[in-house]
């Protein structure tokens, strides 16, 4: 029994020297990292230009969309009714959304 152990313990004995296995290792990482290097990103730079303005249109469309309460809570205010709030903003909310779409369905140019 101690003998069998004693075999799996022992390296394996083939004709490959630690320098040969150096340079396979040192290779593979090279190829691996040649590899790597050739990976783009999946938007190109007017894909992120676009989603920055889609957001900012989200953004200011929802800050226009804040506000129009009343500092009483028995007393109704109608500023909520007003044309920022009811027109405006849903608009921009919609540009907004339609430039996301389009500038995650556009191809990049790259």
């Amino acid at each position: 029994m101690a003998q069998n152990i004693k075999k799996t313990i022992t390296p394996n004995k083939s004709n490959t020297t630690t320098a040969q296995v150096k340079n396979n290792i040192v290779s593979s990482i090279k190829t691996k990292n040649i590899e790597t290097n050739g990976l783009e990103f999946a938007f190109g730079k007017e894909n992120y230009r676009l989603l920055l303005i889609g957001l900012g249109f989200l953004l200011i469309g929802y800050i226009l969309m804040i506000g129009g309460g009343s500092e009483d809570p028995n007393v109704f205010s109608d500023k909520i009714y007003d044309f920022q709030r009811l027109t405006l903003a849903p608009i921009l909310l919609i540009i907004g959304f339609v430039i996301e779409v389009f500038a995650i369905m556009i191809k990049p140019k790259d």
